[in-house]
């Protein structure tokens, strides 16, 4: 008999729903996906997206918007400051904000940070066909490893070390996202030879579980409308907190 696929959990501790009630993730699952270059339409739709978040944010301080707000206090709450390790999400709204473009990656990607600006939530993909064992959202326990992902040709920059208490993302010892939502690693870097991947979507109040089933939804229809695929979405709740993503 052919060997059975192994199980891959997905876990959130019980901590982070502990420590910030009323926050959930949705996973966007996509199987089977043909990612490929940007095309010119998926492209003029993160303009778009981008000058929607410039004309409905124009003269606001991004600080005091309720969904930017509630991420700043939780890093703080966390020991974090949100004004050296901005969330990814204000991050990115300030840079459009700004007056400047995203640049267009690839369509999976793209497609992630079109519907992070379209909806104001945290929206990370991850190339889950890179995983070799079982990833969990927790507080470090302060002997993981986080490697930076830096441009190509750029120096390689020291591996990090998350302290204990710090959310994260990881593979055992292996941090995939540092800060719960702040930055990525190269570890599950979503590129063209990726054919599943998963996009988590963080909803912590005000923001809503319609809100992120509006993001989730957005994310099934450019994901089959540009690469293709099997798309699934799965919540991590507290009386749900854990997934496999075998099958």
């Amino acid at each position: 008999m052919p060997d059975q696929p192994k199980s891959i959990r997905y876990a959130i501790d019980a901590r982070v729903f502990e420590r910030f009630p009323g926050y959930l993730r949705a996973v966007v699952l996509a199987r089977d996906v043909t990612n490929t270059p940007s095309p010119a339409e998926l492209i003029e739709l993160l303009r778009a997206a981008e000058e929607d978040a410039r004309q409905a944010l124009a003269g606001q301080d991004l600080s005091a918007h309720p969904l930017i707000s509630a991420w700043r206090e939780a890093y703080r709450a966390l020991g974090v400051k949100p004004s050296e390790f901005r969330p990814s999400m204000e991050a990115m709204l300030r840079r459009v904000l700004n007056g400047h473009e995203l640049p267009a990656i690839n369509a999976l990607v793209d497609i992630g940070n079109i519907v992070s600006l379209r909806c104001l939530l945290p929206v990370g993909g991850h190339a889950l066909d890179r995983l070799e064992g079982d990833v969990a959202l927790r507080p470090a326990r302060g002997g993981e490893r986080y490697i930076p992902f830096v441009n190509p040709g750029d120096p390689q920059l020291p591996a990090e070390q998350p302290p204990e208490g710090e959310f994260i993302f990881a593979e055992g010892d292996t941090v995939l996202t540092r800060r719960w939502t702040w930055r990525q690693s190269a570890r599950t870097m979503t590129t063209l030879e990726t054919a599943f991947v998963g996009y988590n979507v963080d909803i912590l109040p005000p923001a809503t579980r319609a809100r992120g089933e509006q993001a989730c939804g957005e994310i099934i229809e450019l994901v089959t409308r540009f690469c293709g695929g099997r798309l699934s979405t799965c919540w991590l709740t507290p009386d749900n907190p854990v997934i496999d993503l075998t099958g």
